[in-house]
């Protein structure tokens, strides 16, 4: 039967995604010269470190700002399926710009475990540090928000972009605070900083791998492919569905599957069955974008 992709207004949704990436972007740019000029100012190595993460949270910024340009597009002549695969380029690309932060982190607290400040720090550093577990709090859980709504992996893991320069200001602001009050302690910044890296790594995998699995196709689970079972063989007429495969695309999937008929029908009946399979999963399926379905006769007839 004929292959159409189901379509959908793209807009409104568009314009959500670019709505929260352009604040956080704005906001990214505001967080990173605060951070610097009072870590500077303050004298905290730390702080100083925390504003340049900052700045590669603009980069993962921009790169969701000219990606949903791509991946949502409409399908054409050279991509007949559409161009979802675009956004999960784009999410292992923030999965990955994670884990070189938390790496990053790590290295810095280690080599840096034995250093000691030239001039001590000051209160006026921990402003910086602060003010950006705030609001890359806020920016986090906007982000998840918007992300789930519209269905969009690389907001969601831009949000966890977000988090994790919420977490990594942690540390420095714990190593201003103990470096005021007693400088020996200062050694508790290194392994906060540790801790941290490791949970941004484990963010970064729940990120990449997911993504690295649907670009490879791998399909539904055994639960799912089960459900779109059912739906089949809720139209009455389906007398089994079997070979049901399907690959990841974005936002869904895309599904093609066998359904076995009264050998005796006409092409045309047949052909009336399969549409109101096809209907039914794009209506209830699970994200089903499109699916393809081969009528075959039932052998048992």
């Amino acid at each position: 039967m004929e292959h159409k992709l189901k379509q959908c207004d793209r807009a409104e949704e568009n314009r959500e995604i670019k709505k929260v990436t352009w604040f956080g972007l704005v906001v990214n740019l505001v967080l990173a010269t605060l951070k610097f000029v009072v870590g500077y100012l303050g004298h905290s190595q730390a702080v100083v470190a925390d504003a340049v993460h900052s700045v590669s949270d603009i980069a993962t910024d921009i790169v969701v700002l000219v990606g949903v340009r791509f991946w949502s597009a409409h399908p054409d002549k050279d991509h007949p399926y559409g161009h979802w695969r675009i956004e999960m380029i784009i999410t292992g690309f923030i999965g990955l710009a994670l884990a070189a932060v938390a790496v990053g982190i790590g290295y810095h607290a280690i080599a840096s475990i034995k250093e000691t400040h030239i001039a001590r720090p000051t209160w006026i550093a921990i402003i910086g540090a602060g003010v950006s577990i705030i609001i890359k709090e806020i920016l986090y859980h906007w982000n998840v928000r918007v992300g789930k709504r519209v269905r969009s992996s690389a907001v969601i893991a831009n949000a966890w972009h977000h988090r994790s320069n919420a977490l990594s200001s942690i540390p420095a602001l714990i190593a201003v605070a103990v470096s005021v009050i007693n400088p020996a302690w200062a050694f508790i910044d290194h392994i906060g900083a540790i801790v941290v890296s490791l949970f941004i790594l484990k963010v970064s995998w729940d990120i990449v791998y997911p993504s690295i699995m649907k670009l490879s196709d791998k399909g539904v689970s055994a639960k799912e492919k089960y459900e779109i079972k059912q739906l089949a063989l809720s139209i009455p007429g389906v007398k089994d569905a079997h070979e049901i495969r399907t690959r990841s695309a974005g936002k869904g999937l895309f599904v093609d599957l066998h359904i076995l008929v009264d050998g005796n029908l006409s092409v045309y009946d047949g052909h009336t069955i399969a549409e109101k399979v096809r209907d039914i999963l794009l209506k209830s399926g699970p994200d089903i974008l499109d699916t393809v379905v081969h009528v075959e006769p039932n052998e048992s007839n």
